[in-house]
């Protein structure tokens, strides 16, 4: 089986990215389907092989056509942008901060060239990020600029749950304002367009309600009556396979058992909370609506416990193995 290339980059030296890196690559599940190019700086990589006991020996390259993906081997791109005596584990610095930048556009620029099949991304520091002069806010900002997308879609995926979002960085106050029939109608089409590029052809999409029990027809908020509903009849009429409102209490369970290949969340916390509620280390972002394809962990840094070798893999495992799940259809 032909294995697909995932470029990884190491994310913030100060955090237990490197870690995480060390240790997916070092698991059976990971070697027996993905070829795995890191992109980080060779000092920090094999002081995190060392921290965390992993059995792996680097292997420096300049491309990932020089890979060499037997067991045990860690293909290393070294961008030698890191001094260990300038930093330390679990706190904000600038050059970290730089250097994590440096690896997604590193990682980022192999894709665009067709050099690997995706990019599996790892925990970053937006204060860091600040701090090392660098302007965007997160991994999402830096992919659409790098790939010239404008509006990257971010979906979620737990245990073959799938969780798109209509709004996401802004307070309840604004989210209520963006809660229109247009929107609506937009972000279907475009998630439909992102699933069928996934792979995901068949079933039904499900537009969670707002208020509680989708507003019972205006007495708990009028979004659903006004916004919501017609935008949903008037996608269905386009012959878009869609329901809804469905209360948010009960959609994402029932998308959970399958009844639904994903459910478009409204806000942040209702998609977020639902889906790390069923496994919050597989819950795995993916970053649609791009010409490459981006899966990523969904935690942070961890800058509290970075450097002791105790952080789980799980979730930096999981997000290579659904990189290398959809790579195929990004390569076709």
């Amino acid at each position: 089986m032909k294995k697909s290339l995932i470029a990884v980059p190491i994310g913030d030296p100060a955090g237990v990215g490197p870690e995480i890196v060390a240790k997916a690559v070092a698991s059976k599940e990971v070697a027996d389907v993905a070829g795995c190019i890191i992109v980080g700086d060779k000092t920090i990589v094999e002081n995190a092989i060392k921290i965390t006991g992993a059995d792996l020996r680097v292997h420096v390259i300049n491309e990932p056509k020089e890979g060499d993906f037997r067991e045990g081997i860690l293909n290393l791109i070294d961008l030698g942008n890191v001094d260990m005596a300038g930093f330390e584990f679990g706190k904000v610095n600038g050059m970290c901060g730089k250097a994590a930048y440096e690896y997604i556009a590193k990682s980022i620029e192999l894709a665009n060239d067709g050099k690997v099949d995706a990019v599996a991304t790892t925990p970053i520091n937006k204060e860091s990020l600040r701090a090392g002069g660098i302007n965007y806010i997160g991994h999402t900002e830096i992919f659409g600029a790098l790939t010239g997308t404008e509006d990257p879609l971010t979906m979620f995926e737990t245990n073959g749950m799938r969780v798109f979002f209509l709004t996401r960085h802004v307070s309840l106050r604004e989210m209520l304002d963006m809660i229109t029939k247009e929107r609506i109608k937009d972000y279907v089409k475009r998630c439909l367009e992102a699933l069928k590029r996934l792979g995901v052809t068949d079933g039904t999409m499900a537009i969670a309600g707002l208020n509680p029990h989708s507003g019972e027809h205006g007495l708990f908020g009028w979004e659903e009556v006004n916004e919501i509903t017609p935008a949903v009849e008037e996608l269905k009429a386009e012959g878009y396979d869609v329901v809804g409102p469905i209360g948010a209490d009960s959609v994402f369970h029932q998308a959970a058992l399958g009844k639904y290949n994903s459910v478009l969340s409204l806000y942040h916390d209702q998609g977020h909370i639902a889906t790390k509620t069923l496994d919050f280390e597989r819950t795995i972002a993916i970053t649609n609506g791009m010409p490459i394809l981006r899966t990523s962990v969904d935690h942070g840094t961890a800058f509290d416990i970075a450097g002791k070798g105790i952080v789980s893999a799980v979730s930096m495992i999981e997000a290579i193995l659904l990189a290398a799940k959809y790579a195929p259809n990004f390569t076709k």
